[in-house]
């Protein structure tokens, strides 16, 4: 079986989700990554918490099919092994502290007469120059200035996003990035330099809100779990308790919904409610009219209801329910990921080839190929005992 990446060899300067999350992408599309991370600890996101039988989830989420070399990159050594590993590699990674990778002679500059083939990929919070280039950038950080947190939660109070929507958005587009970088090699024979900025791939994502607001116009309002400009669109409670989330798109499904949902077919007419402008402006009003015949079912017979009907809806899961998604074990979209502590289930990629499968293979110990890396790179005796020694082997 040949996947997309097959021979490719990425080395990842990588820590918390960001580069993780690029990096793991294209491992599971074969790609060879070889994560670099201190001696000892690791990527400090092994320690984020432990409840994956000890071991933190968000690292057995972004680190599977990954070769893990402790460096420490503060000794001469061990940096110029690493910087030696570079030339047999197609891809740098990283996601330091500003400015760190190019204190080491990791920039793309000064890595291009040596490696012209290799393609360097920087992401930061805020870019390579410009007057935030130095800030630190944390994921809530940069939801809060890409403006994120003024559209999502309640009218009453702003609220992050439930993961680390920046860092995620960051790592797709690098990941992107990267192979558009392999595609370009192809036809040039030359590596590039991609700088992947969290401020703007958060940014983009805002387009929506951007434009509704355009030119100074006001913003979506925060509406909780309900669209911001569409009505009804949103979570409704059913007389048991339960919640059905549900949404319309149209005039003629507001029809349908109301004739066959709703039972109620004056309402699709009613003055208050006969476009989608007039429902959104009055949707204290039309949210009570639902809920009250709402109140007379169970949360079943509303989705029995709505299915019936061809309007759109949903469970609202949690994680439990996400777990024994049927739609995702009637698709065997779960494999097994070997880890440090034993196999783990494992969401397979979103996507399926019928030329390929992704590679699922093992989440490392910190160091776990260490050797086998240093072995490989024929360093001379007393260069290598160095870094030896200084990565703790």
């Amino acid at each position: 079986m040949t996947r997309p990446l097959d021979g490719i060899t990425v080395v990842s300067l990588e820590h918390a989700v960001a580069a993780p999350f690029c990096a793991r992408q294209l491992a599971d599309l074969g790609a060879r990554v070889i994560k670099v991370e201190r001696p000892g600890s690791g990527d400090f996101a092994r320690g984020y918490d432990s409840r994956v039988r000890g071991q933190s989830s968000h690292f057995t989420w972004l680190n599977r099919n990954k070769e893990s070399l402790a460096l420490d990159l503060k000794d001469p050594a061990s940096l110029e092994a690493l910087k030696q590993l570079l030339g047999t590699a197609d891809v740098l990674l990283q996601n330091l502290a500003p400015g760190a990778a190019a204190r080491m002679g990791l920039s793309y500059e000064a890595l291009h007469a040596a490696f012209p083939r290799l393609i360097v990929c920087d992401i930061s919070g805020y870019g390579d120059n410009g007057p935030y280039r130095d800030k630190k950038a944390y994921d809530l950080l940069i939801q809060s200035e890409a403006g994120f947190l003024s559209v999502t939660g309640t009218p009453e109070t702003p609220s992050k996003s439930g993961i680390s929507v920046a860092d995620i958005a960051a790592g797709m587009y690098a990941y992107t990035n990267i192979l558009s970088a392999l595609l370009l090699r192809g036809k040039t024979g030359e590596g590039s330099h991609i700088d992947v900025s969290m401020l703007e791939a958060l940014g983009e994502w805002m387009g929506y809100p951007m434009y509704y607001a355009f030119e100074g116009a006001a913003p979506p309002p925060r509406t909780g779990a309900s669209h911001a400009s569409i009505y009804p669109y949103g979570p409704f409670v059913a007389g048991d308790g339960g919640t059905v989330m549900l949404g319309l798109q149209n005039e003629r499904e507001w029809k349908v919904f109301c004739d066959q949902v709703l039972l109620a077919p004056a309402l699709a007419t009613d003055a208050r409610f006969d476009s989608n402008a007039k429902r959104n402006a009055n949707r204290a009003e039309l949210q009570a009219e639902i809920l009250r015949i709402f109140g007379s079912l169970n949360a079943s017979d509303v989705v029995q209801r709505l299915d019936e009907a061809g309007i759109a809806n949903a469970h609202v899961n949690d994680m439990a329910g996400l777990w024994a998604h049927p739609q995702l074990l009637a698709r065997q979209r779960f494999a097994q990921v070997d880890t440090p502590v034993g196999a783990v289930p494992a969401l397979l990629p979103p996507g399926r080839n019928n030329q390929y499968d992704y590679r699922m293979d093992a989440v490392p110990a910190v160091g776990e190929h260490t050797a086998a890396i240093l072995d490989a790179l024929q360093l001379p005796a007393d260069a290598l005992a160095a870094v030896r020694k200084a990565s703790g082997l």
